[in-house]
């Protein structure tokens, strides 16, 4: 089995538009939430998101690019962009070969969806572009990375709703590690926001109207974000030969099912992940320093995550940190995952614990250090990053510091 190492990371959310403003937004727990922006929003109940403000895509992509590239994959490829860049690595033709493109989403070309069915059944036009299926599919922003980069290995979408992006790098984790491919270009993006989407979640009454405040006893929902985390994950000694900066090491993950209910989550199926993931890095409890919550922000995730981790870790949950941020970039569904790991490897590379904010109140059932409202310095050897999806489907990651 091969030591897999991440070399490259991409981003694009509410916080910012690369790695760099995205870390300082979370080391200084600033928030990225605030009133949405796009067309009939004051039909909407719930008129406030993690959107990405001031992007012009005509500045990152030619016209006939965008007639084939929905939000979501433009996001995708912004943050792709990213990653190999700062991997310096280049796919020449025997590489090229055996890489591939592993990616996390939701629901695919919402815009683009939204767009067209108000088109057709508002507007009465009996005509939509040729594209719109290019657009629209889930693996429409898997497929444009590995046509962009020439990559003729495995690529595919994975879409287990929340749990997306997690499932997807678990995947690339382990096609590296045992020697399927030497690198794969991975993560997960989501662009929801725009009327359909945000009427859709209106639905399921789980949404907050002010802010996402997880763990706070105050909490009263979730808010939707958008974006996108791309990664480059590669073999360790490969990455070393050729002088390859390494931001973090892959050292576990674990997939498992609740098989009990559509939308309530599970503290034993919650807790089986968790365990999953330390024996398949062969850790301890103890090793942990940091996690990265689920931390949705709703009454019945967090507490729920948080009994999952105290039977997990018993006496040791005392002294672990757990922090959402969620409450700063909210919920990007299918690409949360994605976002969420780059808090991840900055605990264990810079030693830097990004905050829960809006924490205002304890919660008895969420008696954990959740990092209230000011990021922590401090060391961390090995982190987690949990997801766990409407349809019981959970999907935790280890990464340890880069030696």
């Amino acid at each position: 089995m091969k030591r897999v190492v991440i070399t490259g990371a991409g981003t694009i959310n509410a916080l910012g538009t690369d790695v760099a403003t995205t870390l300082e937004a979370m080391r200084e727990g600033r928030c990225g939430i605030g009133p949405l922006e796009f067309r009939d929003v004051d039909r909407l109940s719930i008129r406030i998101g993690g959107q990405v403000k001031g992007y012009d895509p005509e500045a990152a992509f030619t016209r006939q690019q965008l007639a084939l590239y929905d939000r979501f994959t433009q996001f995708t490829l912004i943050a792709a962009r990213q990653a190999v860049a700062q991997s310096g690595i280049a796919f020449d033709d025997a590489l090229a070969l055996r890489a591939g493109v592993i990616l996390g989403n939701s629901g695919g070309g919402m815009t683009t969806l939204d767009e067209n069915y108000r088109s057709v059944y508002e507007e009465g036009k009996n005509r939509v572009h040729p594209f719109v299926v290019p657009k629209l599919m889930n693996n429409a922003a898997a497929s444009h990375v590995s046509m962009t980069w020439g990559l003729h290995g495995p690529s595919y979408t994975v879409s287990t709703a929340c749990a997306s992006s997690n499932h997807a790098m678990a995947q690339a984790f382990q096609m590296v590690r045992c020697g399927q491919s030497p690198v794969m270009l991975t993560g997960g993006s989501e662009s929801m926001l725009c009327f359909g989407g945000v009427k859709a979640w209106e639905g399921l009454r789980v949404m907050s109207k002010d802010t996402c405040r997880p763990f706070s006893a105050n909490r009263n929902g979730m808010v939707q974000g958008e974006g996108a985390g791309v990664f480059v994950f590669e073999e360790y000694e490969r990455a070393r030969a050729r002088g390859a900066e390494i931001l973090a090491e892959v050292v576990g993950a674990a997939m498992t099912s609740d098989a009990c209910d559509i939308v309530m989550p599970s503290k034993d199926g919650a807790a089986r992940t968790i365990s999953g993931a330390l024996r398949d890095a062969g850790l301890n409890p103890e090793d942990v320093g940091y996690i990265n919550a689920h931390g949705t922000g709703t009454a019945a995730n967090d507490k729920t995550e948080c009994a999952a981790v105290a039977d997990v870790f018993g006496r040791h949950a005392d002294r672990l940190m757990m922090s959402s941020t969620k409450s700063m970039h909210g919920h990007l569904i299918g690409g949360t995952g994605a976002v969420e790991l780059l808090a991840c490897i900055m605990a264990v590379r810079d030693g830097i614990v990004a905050p829960t904010i809006n924490y205002d109140e304890p919660d008895p059932e969420c008696a954990l250090d959740v990092v209230p409202n000011a990021a922590r310095e401090t060391h961390v050897d090995v982190a987690l990053s949990n997801a766990f999806a409407f349809g019981g489907l959970n999907a935790v990651l280890a990464l340890r510091r880069a030696e």
